[in-house]
């Protein structure tokens, strides 16, 4: 009995002294919450980072059809495979409690909520003075950008500037004046916060960057001279000019030329020498954080998948001529899910269209080589869109023109191909393997030509357009030929599908004019589609206070 009472106490004297210490409470040493995510430097610099990930979703890789509605819908290209996807059915696209107006909302509000966190958390944190102001600049840049998107789009809408902690229902559409202002506001501090584009990193935005979308918003909101000015900051920039040789990663290849080197793979940032981006979204393949993988086509801009020509369906005379598919200039492994208008393909091109830069065969492609062994009657000749055989229907999705800057002709990654030599490519094929302009500097040159055209100074306008087109060794234009179409074509020239199409033609109130003059595809295209709806679930949702439909819907 005494031994048992011995063997006993030690251990009664362990468990009190183990209670007393409490040696099984967890003891934290740190832990991230709401309340001190937001402190330090590096805290605010993960907060940007997410703003450019956020951007990338919405407009390059959020899942296969929603970037492409930048482009969908417009006078650049129409529906290869009819679907509501991709605005076959206009009314049914663009219904309020459809996906499409729902998807961008919030893509755009979620980067509006970010960057009002960042703003309204900056003053009370650890942050210097001097990084303050960057961080500051970087996060109105991002607000403005996401403003400027949602007002083009939808008009008038909720102008949220302060971070919001807790759930609420009466919010009001403010005028698209309103949001213009507020845009132009943040665009104003930006620039004259940001640092310049050699002090960025690439991909990194700039004051250039919030000088060019400055000069966009200010043209949107009717302050044309403050349009010009803006453009003119980033014109002037002598750190900022139109390329005019080759360079890059293909200053060697040929056929090729400066235009057809901006869009090859490594060229689009200014550490390859490129001093004409000034923004540029970037990829890098099989990069945890780079988005793309050699993998699948997903993660990437999928612009090659959607617009590079469906050869594999190619059929003539019973046979199908073309290897498919293939990593050069036969488009990849495009589906053609988009045609090109013929506006696209051949009106705006008439009078240039054998000395345009930008209409040569390596950059706007029409004319292939039959590339299938298999077929040695075909073997080695060539076939053009401009002459097809009788059998073969142009444009579709076997056979039309597209942009070669879609897809990465020699370029796509190492694990893409069967046959390095051939450049046959796999299944999983598909992206655009490059990283993507945001914002080039021939564009800054197009919105300051608009403001001029708006201010009537037609001369003004004109050399603008010619410094552009001198490049691609196109004709000048007269002054008296200067109008809002014509920009819109030498837009068409020089950007194609890399401009964000939609929002160019809404935020001029145009979508509808122009794609009843340049695409009869969509012939169910109504005045009220210039907006889109604003979400069913939105309003639904706002129960304290009526939040009102745009005209028609």
């Amino acid at each position: 009995m005494k031994t048992r009472y011995k063997l006993l106490l030690p251990l009664l004297l362990l468990s009190a002294t183990a209670c007393k210490k409490e040696f099984l409470d967890e003891q934290p040493l740190d832990f991230l919450s709401t309340t001190n995510s937001y402190n330090t430097l590096a805290n605010f610099q993960a907060a940007t980072n997410n703003l450019y990930s956020l951007v990338r979703i919405e407009f390059y890789t959020r899942n296969e059809t929603a970037p492409m509605d930048y482009l969908y819908g417009t006078d650049i290209v129409f529906d290869g495979s009819p679907s509501v996807d991709r605005f076959t059915n206009y009314a049914a696209t663009l219904d309020p409690s459809a996906t499409l107006a729902n998807t961008h909302w919030q893509g755009l509000y979620k980067i509006v909520a970010e960057a009002n966190t960042i703003i309204s958390r900056l003053p009370t944190s650890a942050v210097g003075d001097a990084d303050q102001k960057v961080v500051e600049g970087r996060a109105r840049f991002f607000r403005a950008f996401a403003y400027r998107t949602l007002t083009y789009m939808y008009g008038d809408v909720p102008l949220v500037t302060a971070e919001v902690t807790s759930a609420a229902y009466n919010y009001t559409r403010a005028p698209q004046a309103d949001v213009y202002k507020q845009a132009i506001a943040d665009l104003t501090i930006a620039a004259a916060n940001l640092p310049g584009p050699t002090a960025v990193r690439d991909g990194e935005i700039s004051n250039a960057a919030a000088q060019h979308l400055l000069a966009e918003v200010a043209l949107a909101a009717g302050q044309y001279q403050q349009a010009v000015t803006a453009a003119t900051a980033v014109i002037g920039d002598p750190n900022m000019k139109l390329m005019r040789a080759r360079f890059g990663s293909t200053a060697g290849v040929m056929p090729g030329d400066v235009y057809y080197d901006l869009f090859r793979r490594n060229n689009q940032n200014r550490s390859a020498g490129n001093t004409e981006g000034i923004w540029v979204v970037q990829f890098e393949t099989d990069l945890p954080g780079g988005s793309a993988t050699s993998t699948g086509f997903l993660g990437s801009a999928l612009y090659e998948r959607h617009f590079g020509v469906g050869l594999g369906s190619f059929v003539t005379g019973g046979v199908s001529p073309f290897r498919w598919p293939t990593g050069d200039l036969h488009g990849g492994r495009g589906v053609a899910l988009g045609l090109s208008t013929k506006y696209f393909s051949n009106t705006i091109w008439a009078s240039d269209f054998t000395t345009d830069m930008r209409n040569a065969n390596h950059n706007f492609v029409r004319v292939f080589t039959y590339n299938n062994p298999a077929t040695p009657a075909y073997y080695g000749k060539t076939v053009s869109t401009e002459s097809p055989p009788a059998d073969v229907v142009v444009p579709s999705r076997p056979f039309s023109a597209y942009q070669s800057k879609v897809t990465t002709p020699g370029q796509h990654p190492a694990a893409l191909y069967i046959d390095p030599a051939t450049l046959y490519l796999k299944s999983s094929a598909g992206g655009t393997y490059a990283d993507q302009y945001m914002f080039r500097l021939p564009e800054t040159y197009l919105i300051r030509a608009e403001a001029y055209l708006k201010l009537n100074n037609l001369t003004a306008a004109a050399a603008d357009l010619n410094f552009v087109r001198a490049r691609a060794n196109a004709s000048p234009v007269a002054p008296g030929s200067v109008n809002i179409d014509y920009i819109l074509d030498e837009r068409m020239r020089e950007l194609g599908v890399e401009e964000k199409r939609r929002l160019t033609l809404m935020r001029l109130g145009l979508l509808y004019d122009r794609v009843k003059k340049c695409n009869p595809y969509y012939a169910d295209i109504q005045p009220r589609f210039n907006l889109l709806p604003i979400p069913s679930s939105e309003i639904e949702r706002n129960r304290e206070v009526k939040l009102p439909q745009n005209p028609g819907y």
